[in-house]
């Protein structure tokens, strides 16, 4: 009987995903060739096609042929990784682990027969011991041991560089800081197993999966693979880039025109939902959950409210469900639903780093600061490479007054990603705090420097704190003129923000120009009532703009003042002023000085003694905390 055509009849019915008649086929084929290894490895293959992993593993290994042939042993420990019985399935690969060595060094004859059957089932002795490292690194990962994951994923990458997925999965894990990855990927032995085209070809895909939040560029397709352009993956790894320099529109732009092509495209689906959460597109994100439905309808999870059914059908999709659950949940501002879906997504899929990252925003929305950095330290374990969990970490702790901790994290994180302007910024932000001015201006201005190396000009409103904070570090500097300037280009940005316009008051307020100041505090005032900063400072420029101003002609300064604003400030400034040519105003800090100096009435003593007494000095400074730097909150995917 010829069994060339029964054989490849069931490569047929695997190709065709009809896994129950090439079972049927393979199981007969074995018995008539009297369970000759190929044959039997087929059988286990269609085994493992039907889900009947410990059957399958049976077969091979109720033979030896785990010991003998490297495919085989692969596919026993793939059974029993698909089975989640993980330390079995590293078992097999290392209880003999010169097995898949032997495939490359053995000699003699024993070397020529193994050849010769790897060859015949087409597989060569590098790609069996590629995938083998491939196997024991999703192992280590499941057993949560990441440094022996990584050193295994990058085994297998050097074994076989075509292999992507031990690539993307040292990538999307994050196992590897960026300058790890650069190195490691100019470390692969590419012009060894690929030809020149090939070379660039993979060099360039390759470089697209790097890190591109550390230094955000633009994306340069060489000429030799200039077909890519509209390849998808191509096409959302410019929308990422797009994304981390704070341009979301464009990345909208982009990413819509991916989920038209294709609804469902697992690298997309992330940074699409970034997207529609820093423009608020809340109707959205609602309509993409119920297209999740309809595109997986079986399985589904009722979540409190059934339009929320979201499918289980792939763990990743199941997570990245439940994901987009939360951000919709967050949108809409609606946390009745938060903490459990977020809870679901880091169920399904422990190792999945964002989950963590967004459970962490979940809590910190809430001012929930230790519930959140307990979210972010997960993260920050599942994510080695990655500066984002120790950023938000930094930001928790300075939220919390604890700027040492603070300070430390943010060290880690500019570790990580130097070249980073968010990371910069928040570095700037605590020395500020620490009141080291002069750093803190260093460092904002290189921030500042490196978005603009990004694009001619500072447009995007995501920037607006870095603008304001450069304000509040010039007015310290008593550089009032740039003070002002940043806050009006923060305006632009932003332009009902009621804390800038307070800024802008206090910096007129402290060179003196009152009306000025009076003006913005009351268009603060009218964005945010009930800005405390705003109402005592108006109170204060009002007393100084009265005091400073002429009376009326025909008025006596002093009937005019009890007639209209009776205060121990301004009387006690009448009893020590000097003639109205003398009357110049000092500096907001000179006139408290002057005014603590001067003496004091008794009838002005006991006003005094009123809950005005420590506003009426002027001391501003005392108020200052009222103004409180911006920090920068990136909730990237």
């Amino acid at each position: 009987m010829n069994l060339d055509r029964l054989r490849k009849r069931v490569r047929q019915y695997i190709d065709q995903q009809q896994y129950q008649s090439a079972l049927f086929w393979a199981d007969k084929i074995a018995s008539l060739s009297h369970e000759d290894p190929q044959d039997i490895y087929w059988l286990a293959q269609c085994l493992y096609l039907t889900s009947q992993y410990h059957r399958a593993s049976h077969a091979l290994r109720s033979r030896k042929l785990d010991k003998l042939y490297g495919a085989c042993q692969y596919l026993a420990a793939r059974c029993h990784y698909a089975a989640k019985e993980f330390q079995q399935a590293l078992d097999i690969l290392d209880a003999e682990e010169p097995a898949s060595k032997k495939l490359l060094d053995r000699s003699g004859k024993e070397d020529n027969e193994t050849s010769e059957s790897t060859k015949d089932w087409d597989m060569s002795p590098a790609s069996i011991s590629s995938s083998i490292c491939l196997l024991r690194g999703k192992i280590y990962d499941a057993m949560d041991n990441r440094p022996l994951a990584t050193s295994s994923y990058k085994e297998a990458l050097k074994l076989d560089v075509y292999c992507f997925e031990a690539f993307d999965l040292l990538t999307s894990h994050h196992m590897l800081t960026a300058q790890e990855e650069k190195e490691f990927l100019d470390s692969l032995p590419l012009s060894q197993q690929c030809t020149e085209e090939e070379e660039e070809l993979l060099h360039f895909l390759f470089e697209n999966k790097l890190k591109k939040y550390n230094k955000p560029s633009d994306l340069v397709v060489p000429e030799m693979v200039n077909g890519l352009q509209d390849n998808l993956d191509v096409v959302v790894s410019l929308a990422e880039r797009h994304y981390y320099n704070c341009d979301f529109k464009m990345c909208y732009k982009l990413t819509s025109m991916v989920m038209v092509k294709d609804p469902f495209h697992a690298s997309c689906l992330p940074v699409h939902i970034g997207t529609l959460v820093e423009l608020g597109k809340a109707n959205e994100l609602f309509y993409l959950s119920h297209k999740l439905v309809d595109l997986y309808p079986n399985n589904p999870v009722s979540f409190f409210f059934s339009l929320f059914d979201l499918c289980l059908g792939l763990l990743w999709v199941a997570t990245i469900s439940w994901l987009l659950l939360t951000v919709y949940v967050l949108v809409s501002q609606t946390y009745l639903l938060l903490y459990i879906s977020l809870s679901k997504a880091t169920t399904l899929e422990r190792t999945y780093g964002p989950a963590w990252i967004a459970y962490g925003h979940s809590f910190a929305v809430e001012s929930e600061h230790d519930q959140a950095m307990a979210a972010y330290f997960t993260a920050a374990q599942l994510m080695k490479g990655c500066h984002l969990p120790m950023l938000y970490i930094g930001l928790e702790y300075g939220l919390t007054n604890n700027s040492k901790l603070a300070e430390r994290f943010f060290s880690q994180a500019l570790s990580i990603a130097p070249e980073d302007p968010f990371v910069i910024h928040e570095v700037a932000v605590v020395a500020f705090q620490n009141g080291d001015w002069k750093t803190a201006e260093k460092l904002f201005l290189d921030a500042l420097e490196k978005i603009k190396a990004i694009g001619n000009e500072v447009t995007v409103d995501k920037w607006e704190p870095l603008l304001n904070n450069l304000g509040h570090v010039c007015r310290k500097l008593k550089k009032y003129d740039q003070a002002l300037e940043y806050h009006r280009q923060a305006l632009v940005l932003i332009p009902q923000h009621a804390s800038t316009y307070a800024a802008i008051g206090y910096v007129h307020s402290l060179m003196g120009d009152f009306e000025s100041a009076i003006d913005y505090f009351h268009t603060a005032l009218g964005l945010k009532r009930d800005d405390t900063f705003s109402v005592t400072m108006l109170g204060h420029c009002i007393e100084m703009y009265i005091g400073d101003t002429d009376a009326y002609i025909g008025t006596d300064i002093n009937d005019k003042v009890r007639g209209n604003l009776n205060t121990p400030a301004l009387m006690k400034m009448l009893n020590t002023s000097e003639p109205d040519d003398l009357l110049a105003t000092p500096r907001l800090e000179d006139t408290s000085i002057m005014s603590l100096e001067t003496p004091i009435p008794n009838q002005d003593k006991m006003m005094l003694e009123t809950p005005l007494r420590l506003s009426l000095t002027l001391e501003c400074d005392m108020y200052e905390s009222d103004v409180m730097l911006d920090t920068l909150s990136d909730t990237s995917t």
